[in-house]
């Protein structure tokens, strides 16, 4: 069920072929760098997935700010950059990271390093870590990771629809990363192109993973306001056990038995988006609406159980959220076959035997007692399917804290 939506971007958009994920040494980081910093108390605080690549002419010296909401706060900080599906490296010139402060002004933009070096290219398919820095992050609140690309670049990897705008310089204006007002940034897009995530060092509670679609991505949610799901449910996490942090990695359109080059299947980005996460200690699943169309319920249902045993496998716990209903949705899609492979699937989620340790009901938390068909009028963004911020709120309220396993105190 693809959702389309209006972007503001310079260029033409063209979609290239998956590039493998390849981690490296150097400056960029090592395929086990996330299990040694969790070792040493890195945290995600934010995080979202790369859903998309295109390719752009005419850009060139121009640095780009983002604002982030964090999760848990800590006493130091650490970006993460990904330039997963292109076929050129990009060239970080100077990178920053502070408090917003309104807008697109910063603070005070603290400078991160790369290997002890100010600028670091990503080659393609790799992803970047920066030095850690000595910044009181708080939690709650918005972080600014400016970028300033001193090169010709041609592609972008991003998060489409980020439902947080995010602020450019022109083509040309050169490094602006240090500047604390926001006046040399003129023109927005809504996506995060090249940061993948923030990490933290925090209490060792460890992060919550939401793997899910456009639902949890946050689409149809208002802009700028970190209504989405997993942003609400993290409220409630910092309000009974702060140092939890709650990492988004739904992506638009997303699936679990199947995928697209810069799209991949949630069995596919498994390792990537979630079980690679610093600090990650549960995963909350809440994908299939997508897969009721060209998927069976057993391969739905297949596929949920292999990513259960596959985060089993590396110690974490999983909580499944049951699909929620989209009747009379306004791009099409439902039918009496789909619904029923979605009660069937619902049906094992809230009784799957042992293969996740718990479940959260999304299903009857937003749906019309009248017709459980339905999306509940209530909770319904406009076209049948997408939540709006009650829907949102409904989500991360019906959540049993306690499932989460993150110790005493929440409920």
């Amino acid at each position: 069920m693809p959702v389309s939506g209006m972007r503001s971007t310079r260029g033409r958009f063209t979609v290239l072929l998956l590039a493998v994920m390849a981690l490296v040494a150097g400056t960029v980081a090592p395929a086990e760098a996330g299990q040694q910093d969790d070792r040493r108390g890195w945290t995600g605080t934010w995080a979202t997935a790369p859903s998309e690549h295109y390719e752009v002419s005419g850009m060139s010296e121009v640095t780009v700010r983002m604002p982030v909401h964090t999760s848990v706060g800590g006493s130091s900080v650490r970006i993460r950059l990904t330039n997963a599906y292109a076929t050129d490296p990009v060239t970080i010139g100077h990178a920053t990271v502070g408090l917003r402060d309104g807008g697109s002004a910063v603070a005070r933009p603290y400078d991160l390093r790369f290997g002890g070096k100010r600028e670091v290219t990503v080659p393609a398919g790799g992803e970047a870590v920066s030095d850690p820095v000595g910044l009181a992050v708080p939690a709650l609140a918005d972080l600014v990771v400016s970028l300033h690309l001193p090169g010709q670049v041609t592609h972008i990897t991003d998060h489409w629809w980020a439902q947080q705008t995010v602020y450019w310089t022109d083509y040309g204006a050169g490094d602006h990363a240090a500047d604390t007002a926001g006046d040399a940034f003129t023109w927005t897009t809504t996506s995060w192109p090249f940061l993948s995530g923030v990490d933290v060092i925090a209490p060792r509670t460890g992060s919550v993973v939401a793997l899910g679609d456009s639902i949890t991505d946050g689409s149809f949610s208002t802009p700028d306001t970190n209504q989405r799901w997993p942003d609400l449910l993290s409220a409630r996490l910092n309000a009974c056990r702060p140092g939890a942090g709650v990492l988004n990695a739904g992506i638009t359109s997303n699936r679990i038995t199947a995928g697209t080059a810069t799209n991949p299947s949630a069995l596919d980005r498994l390792e990537r988006d979630v079980l690679s996460q610093p600090g990650a200690r549960t995963l909350i699943l809440f994908e299939g609406i997508n897969d009721l169309g060209g998927a069976s319920a057993e391969q739905i249902i297949a596929g949920m159980t292999e990513i259960s045993d596959r985060a089993h496998q590396r110690g974490m716990r999983v909580v499944a959220a049951t699909i929620t209903p989209y009747k009379d949705f306004t791009w099409g899609g439902w039918t009496e076959e789909t619904e029923a492979r979605r009660e069937q699937v619902n049906a094992f989620v809230r009784d799957s035997g042992g293969v996740f340790d718990d479940y959260a009901d999304f299903d009857k938390a937003v749906r019309d007692p009248a017709d459980p068909r339905r999306l509940g009028a209530a909770y319904d963004s406009g076209d049948h399917l997408h939540p709006n911020d009650a829907g949102m709120k409904a989500f991360a309220d019906s959540i049993d804290l306690a499932a989460l396993g993150l110790g005493r105190g929440c409920s």
